[in-house]
């Protein structure tokens, strides 16, 4: 059996493979499509908020680069100084984008059940807490 570092890693490449190539046709990455969707939960956020929340997922300067993408291609606006609305086309299309997330998510978890599911992010929680407060970081 490979060790869950093997299984972690190959499960990220895939999962943002196959979620680039879904979201290929409407212009967006797996990194814009989180981007859009922390815009879409807290309207007007600020970038700061939307640098902390996906942290785990990307690095500053590609997630500024996402946040200047959804600007320039229309999904976002600046109503504010540094801050984030989805702009009426966005919000709209973000809408449309659901379908393929959606078939996406049941693709990735076929032949796996609701509680394994859970099990599963409850045991990676759980680890990543044991590792941080080992390494005193923060979440």
């Amino acid at each position: 059996m490979k060790p869950i570092g093997y299984w972690l890693n190959r499960t990220d490449k895939a999962l943002t493979r196959h979620m680039n190539d879904t979201l290929k046709e409407v212009g967006l990455t797996r990194i814009t499509w989180q981007v859009l969707n922390v815009v879409h939960d807290t309207p007007r956020v600020a970038d700061t908020e939307v640098l902390s929340t996906l942290s785990a997922n990307a690095d500053v300067p590609t997630l500024t680069a996402a946040i200047d993408t959804v600007i320039v291609d229309g999904w976002a606006t600046r109503p504010a100084p540094h801050r984030l609305s989805l702009t009426p086309d966005g919000r709209q299309r973000l809408a449309g984008v659901a379908e393929r997330v959606d078939a996406f998510r049941e693709l990735s978890t076929a032949g796996i059940s609701r509680d394994e599911y859970c099990t599963a992010v409850r045991v990676l929680e759980r680890m990543t807490g044991n590792l941080e407060t080992a390494w005193g970081a923060a979440p």
